[in-house]
């Protein structure tokens, strides 16, 4: 499958490091994108977008603040056509899922060929959907099968501060990157505990961990 060329097309690069950044770089100018700015976190990225109007975001879903799927949801309340790419290294359905429902036009493992983030990009920057063909089985699966994974029970809301909780986050930091107050939070993280059947954070970290959310 030959590669395609990205000329032309203006990227925005959403990761929390600086390395992996560069290596995004370097492949897509090499293919003839042009890398219009960059972003370490949910926040930065939600207003390097308002800056920099790329014709893509691509974004990691691991990030500081509000996080990926966080600033996916504020980027597309205020740009409706904005063009996503959202990558992750875990291979469960939950997040591609949830990704595509907030509004992503594409998901790609950080695991995938470079050749296939290529041809991810290109796709997302025609507004084509793209999901990447090793996780695309297990996605429908979960659609189909109406979900296994005890979060998904979780609403779009709870499912993003439940990402936060199980990654050690505290309520009142919660509450700061969200815009929300301390008291929400709490209200949703009680809504959270009840459907998930917990009592403290560990015990949804280790959901978290169990579901392939977060790393051990």
């Amino acid at each position: 499958m030959t590669v395609p060329s990205l000329e032309g097309i203006r990227v925005l690069l959403a990761d929390d490091h600086a390395t992996v950044r560069m290596g995004f770089r370097l492949l897509l100018e090499g293919a003839g994108a042009t890398v219009v700015g960059e972003a370490d976190s949910g926040e930065a990225a939600v207003s390097a977008f308002d800056r920099n109007a790329p014709d893509v975001l691509m974004m990691d879903v691991s990030m500081p603040g509000i996080g990926g799927l966080g600033a996916l949801e504020r980027v597309r309340a205020h740009h409706p056509d904005a063009r996503v790419l959202i990558l992750s290294a875990h291979d469960d359905a939950q997040i591609p899922a949830r990704a595509l429902r907030a509004g992503a036009t594409g998901y790609l493992s950080k695991r995938a060929h470079p050749d296939e983030l290529l041809r991810a990009l290109a796709s997302v920057a025609r507004g084509q959907r793209y999901i990447d063909p090793e996780i695309a089985p297990a996605l429908a699966l979960a659609q189909f099968s109406g979900g296994q994974d005890p979060v998904s029970a979780l609403t779009e809301k709870e499912f993003a501060i439940f990402l936060q909780l199980a990654q050690g986050r505290s309520v009142a930091e919660i509450a700061e990157s969200h815009r929300l107050s301390p008291s929400t939070v709490g209200t949703h993280l009680y809504h959270i505990k009840q459907k998930l059947n917990v009592s403290n954070a560990a015990e949804l970290a280790l959901i978290a961990i169990r579901s392939g959310l977060i790393e051990a």
